[in-house]
């Protein structure tokens, strides 16, 4: 995701991309309308967020967050309270890996990086690095589902994993919405996958099994305008918070992470 360095990303670049991720209907053209449902963001509570964090992976454990950050000499991955937001532990990728997706799988919480095609293998606790293993492709996303770790690589396929040895088992094509890039996930307990739709402000519900997507999720306008900076990015960061109907959201350096539920428009 080489482009994604570039904050912000310009207001032109995610207009059209999201016309190209909510696949408007163009009976004109011959296009199949996009009949998919669409929901919106409800913000229910806010939290600050770390302004040097490239965030693009999130990832909640019981009373922990898990967040990795990307760049290149920036990238690191830590452990905080999910209520109190004390830092529990944390580790730097040494330069030029450019870290991505996190997700919780058992014993193990694995991490991507963007283009070396490294996957690493941390203790959950302390976070020290187990073991590596490689992979084909970019990494984007990660969120472990029914024994399964799932992957995005920026495409809109996503890719299933063997949650021990990170060998894949199987993957799925999105039915609908195919130019759709999808990027950092979350595995939730209604058994979707939800999936920010890279670098749209767009949320996407999948069946996992059948690749459908079941709403769209709009979530702009969440980061006011004057709380952005030049460093300020797109959204990245989707976590359901256990035992509520509510996900942190957040973004690539922004200020703020978002306690939301999705709603009807």
């Amino acid at each position: 995701m080489e482009c994604k360095r570039r904050a912000p990303v310009v207001s032109v670049m995610i207009v059209l991309s999201t016309v190209v991720g909510l696949g408007g209907a163009s009976s004109a053209c011959g296009r199949e309308t996009d009949d998919t449902p669409r929901l919106r963001v409800e913000v229910v509570a806010t939290r600050p967020h770390d302004t040097a964090a490239f965030t693009e992976g999130l990832e909640v454990d019981g009373d922990v967050l898990y967040e990795s950050t990307g760049l290149p000499g920036q990238s690191f991955v830590r452990a905080t309270t999910l209520t109190g937001g004390n830092e529990l532990a944390r580790a730097d990728l040494p330069n030029p890996l450019f870290g991505e997706g996190i997700t919780r799988a058992g014993n193990v919480l694995w991490q991507l990086t963007y283009r070396e095609g490294i996957a690493i293998a941390r203790d959950p606790g302390t976070l020290a690095e187990l073991r590596r293993t490689s992979y084909d492709g970019e990494g984007w996303g990660l969120c472990t589902r029914a024994g399964r770790v799932v992957m995005s690589n920026g495409t809109s396929t996503l890719t299933f994993r063997d949650p021990e040895t990170f060998a894949i088992t199987g993957e799925v094509t999105l039915t609908t919405r195919k130019n759709a890039r999808l990027n950092e996930l979350d595995c939730a307990p209604d058994g979707s996958v939800y999936a920010n739709a890279w670098p749209s402000d767009t949320i996407l519900q999948i069946d996992p099994d059948t690749g459908d997507v079941r709403a769209a999720i709009d979530a702009s306008g969440l980061l006011p305008s004057k709380a952005r900076t030049p460093d300020t990015d797109v959204l990245n960061g989707i976590a359901h918070l256990p035992g509520t109907d509510r996900f942190l959201l957040t973004g690539k350096k922004w200020p703020t992470s978002y306690e939301v539920r999705f709603v009807p428009n």
